[in-house]
């Protein structure tokens, strides 16, 4: 199979190192940076360059980019793929790429559309820091589009093939929903958390507690702004959410109530049990 990756930044890197690696298909690849073609070269992110001459000869093309960028591309290259090419993206948002694919299907009704999400990232950006096991045991969450089952199940299975440990088969409203909490949120508080005056104070007085909070914080603001502010009804709804909490704990703080406070972190406690307890079971079920 010849797979055609445009983007080699951490994701699209890391896919095509892990494709190279764990199957014996013909990986291209295109990136408007010269050093990321370079570098990925070296890395074996890819065997051969991806061009307008033989991108019609690709089985399967993933587009690995930012959002904004990402409506531009699948406009201009779609016209160029053969007919029963799988269109695959890998962007963090669902709801806007899924519209624009139903449209382009409308227009190239022998193309297959599939949205998708690998749950993986590393605090580091570009193809210099991809790794061909970024995705071991990791989630891909599926978004059909225009492709028929017996395709949705063999790109299930290759992922799997890839090193992921479970795939997730979904809806663009509800990922873009899940997703504002899970991970668009967590960025948010990891940002806001560092901006304290205190932080620049922490050296000998921190533990895990603070390398796990601030983790996320170091990103790149090109794509996290874009993303954020493309799924901002969602995000702004779980943004109120855990105001709301907080205003709760300020508020324990401010009376002195020891009470309320042990009654709301006991809740927190709770809480966090009941989900590990619905992740081990989601994981032994899949």
């Amino acid at each position: 199979m010849k797979i055609g990756i445009i983007g080699l930044g951490l994701i699209g890197g890391s896919m095509g190192r892990a494709i190279v690696k764990k199957t014996e298909d013909r990986v291209y690849a295109f990136d408007i940076s010269k050093k990321a073609m370079l570098d990925g070269k070296l890395l074996s992110a890819y065997h051969e360059e991806l061009s307008k001459d033989n991108v019609g000869e690709m089985d399967l093309v993933i587009f690995s980019l930012y959002p904004e960028s990402l409506s531009k591309a699948l406009e201009e290259y779609c016209p160029l793929l053969k007919d029963g090419c799988l269109v695959m993206d890998c962007c963090g948002n669902k709801r806007r790429v899924v519209a624009q694919m139903k449209e382009l299907a409308k227009k190239y009704p022998k193309l297959d559309f599939i949205s998708a999400h690998p749950m993986a990232g590393r605090e580091f950006s570009g193809v210099s820091h991809s790794t061909a096991t970024l995705f071991d045991k990791a989630s891909m969450i599926l978004v059909p589009v225009k492709a028929e089952l017996k395709i949705v199940a063999f790109l299930k299975a290759y992922s799997l093939s890839l090193g992921f440990g479970s795939v997730v088969i979904t809806t663009a409203e509800n990922h873009d929903r899940i997703i504002a909490f899970t991970s668009q949120l967590a960025h948010l508080v990891s940002s806001s958390y560092i901006k304290s005056d205190t932080a620049v104070s922490f050296m000998g007085f921190s533990a895990g507690s603070f390398r796990d909070m601030t983790r996320v914080a170091r990103l790149s603001p090109e794509m996290w702004s874009q993303l954020t502010v493309d799924n901002s009804d969602f995000l702004v709804g779980e943004l109120d959410s855990i105001i709301a909490s907080l205003t709760e704990y300020k508020s324990a703080l401010m009376n002195k109530d020891t009470d309320k406070m042990k009654e709301l972190l006991a809740d927190g406690n709770r809480r966090k049990l009941e989900s590990e307890k619905m992740r081990r079971t989601w994981n032994n079920e899949n």
